[in-house]
């Protein structure tokens, strides 16, 4: 995610680290539903055996954290108050968690001594039931002055609610449809339904772990080659499509997710390969790694060398070395990527994790 929100040049792209258009996915679209699933995975393996006060203390600490750090890094990023945007990538962290959480309190099981126990089967139906709901909304629910059915940028009902609740001037401006209208919002309020998705599957995957550790790689490999079989073998009728989170984008990425996820235990099983410490940092502290992406890339816009910003100084520089401008701008995101893991460093050494 880091290489993907910090070039040189956004002008100057190599097609995996952008986002498709619209239908269809890159790469770079696998990134935020991983980091969801991960949400899931981590959820399970530390869910609270006994349920109290603290307990939902704890979830609503979290939660309003992740919006709160959310917020602040778009008002830094733009301060002015009239266009400021309440959808975001942390936002929907926060919000997926809160539900998931709650979610898997309200169906875990109540053993004997008092405690609870997670109910994988409980979880699956939350997922299914979460995606048919939201394609059920989005495929029958009728926008005004589109109709039902509709998967345009300002046609769809997703898209509709977040005009509805946020305004168009508090959502994203690169929401544009083909006139350049502001319609849509990639993180928005409506399409957190089937990220949920994204976090239960985690929280399966990490069940599967807990009951076999033994066979949960194989396990965790095969349902994630399903659920990308699933999502392509939808894609004809429910196009994949991260913008509006649909419900064959929650199911391919989760498959992707849980493979990738297979593919780490695998490669870990005799301990981290020193080819594998850096990312093992970035997933150790994957919050603050996000957020001080975030500051470089903030710092790269807001901040000027004479009369250009320190982005598009640096980019220039980098550019008259190498001439080609995507390599160039690929070399300045490197940078940003190395800057972030010399900052993780100090605290990796001393075990300092950020826990919200």
């Amino acid at each position: 995610m880091i290489l993907v929100n910090t070039p040189g040049s956004w002008a100057h792209l190599w097609w995996p680290l952008d986002h498709a258009e619209w239908h269809g996915w890159t790469p770079t679209d696998l990134v935020f539903p991983a980091f969801l699933f991960a949400v899931g995975v981590a959820l399970a393996l530390s869910f609270p055996r006994k349920v109290d006060g603290a307990t939902w203390a704890r979830i609503a600490r979290r939660t309003l954290l992740l919006i709160a750090i959310g917020w602040g890094l778009q008002l830094l990023a733009r301060p002015e108050l009239a266009s400021f945007r309440f959808p975001g990538v942390l936002q929907r962290i926060g919000l997926c968690y809160a539900l998931a959480a709650g979610f898997a309190i309200a169906c875990a099981a109540r053993l004997p001594d008092g405690r609870r126990s997670l109910r994988a089967g409980a979880i699956l139906a939350g997922a299914l039931g979460a995606l048919l709901v939201y394609w059920a909304l989005l495929a029958f629910v009728p926008v005004p002055g589109h109709g039902a059915g509709q998967l345009s940028p300002e046609g769809n009902l997703a898209s509709y609610v977040d005009r509805l609740v946020f305004t168009t001037a508090h959502i994203w401006r690169g929401g544009t449809d083909a006139a350049g209208n502001i319609v849509y919002d990639p993180e928005g309020l409506l399409s957190t339904l089937p990220a949920l998705a994204n976090v239960l599957f985690g929280m399966l995957a990490a069940i599967a772990w807990q009951r076999a550790p033994e066979r949960a790689t194989l396990r965790i490999a095969l349902a994630g080659a399903a659920l990308i079989a699933l999502g392509l073998l939808l894609h004809p009728i429910l196009p994949i499509n991260k913008k509006l989170w649909t419900s064959s984008f929650a199911i391919f990425t989760s498959g992707s997710a849980a493979l990738l996820l297979a593919l780490c235990m695998a490669a870990t099983r005799r301990g981290v390969p020193r080819l594998l410490a850096p990312f093992h940092m970035l997933g150790m502290n994957a919050i603050l790694g996000y957020i001080l992406s975030v500051l470089i890339g903030i710092a790269g816009f807001r901040l000027f060398i004479g009369a250009e910003s320190v982005q598009a100084w640096s980019f220039a520089r980098l550019n008259a070395l190498i001439p080609d401008p995507y390599v160039a701008s690929f070399a300045y995101a490197l940078i940003a990527l190395a800057l972030v893991l010399a900052a993780l460093l100090p605290f990796h050494r001393r075990g300092i994790h950020l826990r919200l």
